[in-house]
């Protein structure tokens, strides 16, 4: 086609001290002497590793009894898991610089057995709270006040003898620094990376991504409006509408703020009614017209796809572009070419179209489309991306117009991954030139071959070709009816089934350089490979009134024509039998 320029044991306690009881200090606990003044200092978390975000560092705990967990988490990537067992309490503690004559708040967050807070050596009321267990997290809190000579104290937190582990996180010791300092407060995440769409349904778009060291929570996004809230790093959007794509993003957020947001994807929901395909639900007639929309202004008439007449059944947006990844594509909207068109209108276009029964697909290629899929790796990038673009426009299928050639082996691989993604309504189209097809040895009629079983249809391009061999061995020259038919004619008797057999021709002397034939001498062809009537001549040895139909370059020049291709060709093909 022509494309424009342009992520040690404590000694056992009596049961009947459970609701007052003081822990003793660890064996071996470090005391960490702090600063005397009479300065009143500002209120800081004196514990260090509070959040248990390094591990235990900081921390002692009897007998092994603790470790840190990944969940359940109150607020970070990590808290302290202890589990009591036979003689052991599973206590941890550390000790912290105070200063004297001060008063601090003691809290923390528990969940699951037992779980007690306390301190010792304040040099005045020791204190303890505690809770019998929780199945979610709460809140302990007391407080205690330092004595005259008092620079540190030793805070501790266990469970009970026989009972289950108890969790702590989010741990806090509040007051005047006592020269020990605190930990550094917490930092606005970074934004999430991985964004991901998983399972979808006609209602709901699954999304995954990478933990993101210091959140406590995250934000989903849908088309630039909070949808939902998690503290994991998977969420599910629910509410959708059916058969819609939506724009995710996800922030990462904790106490000192919220990220910047994290590149966007694109999930469609299905369509609904029990199925969920990967391509909306539509369907190919049995004769059908295709037309290559352009996606760029090169002189012929600029359309929105809302323009494009109704006897065209299949509309090849065209094109897609390739990026730097070896076989992938994308598709950039050219707004400002097309006189303001906007993606969202491209999109409701697109739905549109699909309402009215039509299917709209994304083609790969044309004169100037350099994409090459010749390697495993660039398979799967190619049936990755196009099922992106199928999921993000609600593309019907892909058109293969790969006119630098193709390699049939890494192609057919390619489309067969794309199939087995979007499901048995993916539309697949292709449009070599017709040295491609001049024989079942060639890499695009093998890659046709290769894919048959799910092959839409194949519109030769008869045009900008000169002379070529017919099935019969006789050289024809474009622009003829025997140029079409006998050229058709290698097609369906290399292989193809009649139904994906299409005639590719220009739709005015200015959509292409050489092979323009008038719409009468296409119905004529047409005619000839269905009917056997109107044929040149050469005659095939037998009709073939499943052949699909007939393709154009381009709407749009059809359009600068009047649509004089399409009111001519559109009802003939409708028409055959």
């Amino acid at each position: 086609m022509e494309r424009s320029p342009v992520t040690s044991r404590r000694g056992r306690r009596t049961r009947q001290g459970l609701g007052a009881a003081v822990a003793v200090v660890a064996a071996g606990a470090l005391s960490i002497t702090g600063l005397t003044g009479s300065a009143q200092a500002a209120d800081v978390n004196v514990a260090k590793n509070a959040g248990f975000e390094s591990g235990l560092a900081n921390w002692t705990c009897s007998g092994g009894s603790g470790a840190t967990v990944s969940s359940p988490v109150h607020g970070g990537t990590s808290a302290l898991k202890a589990t009591p067992a036979g003689q052991d309490n599973a206590q941890c503690t550390q000790t912290v610089a105070v200063k004297p004559n001060s008063t601090y708040a003691l809290s923390s967050w528990v969940q699951g057995g037992y779980a007690y807070l306390g301190v010792t050596g304040t040099g005045t009321t020791d204190v303890s709270t505690w809770t019998p267990g929780s199945s979610s997290w709460s809140q302990l809190k007391t407080s205690f006040k330092t004595g005259a000579n008092t620079t540190s104290v030793t805070v501790y937190t266990h469970g009970w003898y026989g009972q289950s582990a108890y969790f702590v996180d989010d741990l806090s010791v509040s007051g005047p620094d006592g020269g020990g300092g605190t930990d550094p407060g917490p930092v606005i995440p970074a934004a999430p990376a991985g964004l991901a769409v998983g399972a979808t349904t006609a209602s709901s778009v699954s999304l995954s991504w990478n933990a993101v060291s210091g959140a406590t929570g995250y934000t989903v996004y849908k088309d630039g409006a909070k949808a939902t809230t998690t503290t994991g790093n998977s969420a599910t959007v629910t509410g959708l509408a059916a058969n819609t794509a939506y724009q995710f993003t996800v922030s990462a957020t904790n106490a000192a703020g919220e990220s910047v947001k994290s590149a966007t994807v694109s999930g469609r929901t299905a369509v609904g009614g029990g199925t969920d395909p990967g391509v909306p639900s539509t369907s190919v007639p049995k004769h059908a017209v295709t037309g290559y929309w352009q996606n760029f202004n090169n002189g012929a008439t600029v359309q929105k796809l809302s323009d494009v007449p109704a006897n065209y059944d299949i509309i090849a947006v065209s094109f897609a572009d390739a990026t730097t990844t070896p076989g992938a594509v994308t598709f950039n909207l050219d707004s400002a070419g097309l006189n303001g068109y906007t993606v969202d209108q491209f999109k409701a276009d697109i739905k549109a179209k699909q309402a009215a029964g039509k299917n709209v697909i994304i083609s790969v290629g044309g004169e100037k489309g350099s994409v090459s899929v010749n390697s495993d790796a660039s398979a799967t990038n190619f049936a990755n991306s196009v099922y992106s673009l199928i999921q993000e426009y609600g593309f019907n299928g892909v058109d293969i117009d790969l006119e630098n050639g193709v390699n049939s082996t890494y192609m057919t691989k390619a489309l067969r991954s794309l199939s087995q993604k979007a499901g048995s309504g993916l539309v697949i189209t292709m449009a070599p030139q017709t040295i491609d097809m001049q024989s079942t040895a060639g890499e695009y009629f093998k890659t046709a071959l290769g894919i048959k079983d799910i092959l839409t249809v194949v519109n030769m391009q008869y045009y900008n070709s000169g002379s070529m061999l017919g099935c019969d061995g006789k050289v024809y020259s474009q622009g003829s009816v025997d140029f079409l038919t006998a050229l058709a004619c290698i097609q369906l008797e290399g292989g193809l089934d009649p139904s994906q057999v299409g005639l590719g021709v220009p739709a005015s002397t200015s959509g292409a350089g050489s092979g323009y034939v008038a719409p009468s001498v296409v119905n004529a062809a047409l005619d000839c490979l269905a009917k056997g009537t109107g044929c040149g001549s050469f005659k095939p040895s037998k009709t073939y009134p499943g052949v699909r139909g007939a393709m154009t370059w381009s709407t749009n020049w059809d359009a600068k024509s009047g649509n004089a291709w399409s009111n001519a060709v559109g009802p003939h093909v409708h028409g055959l039998p």
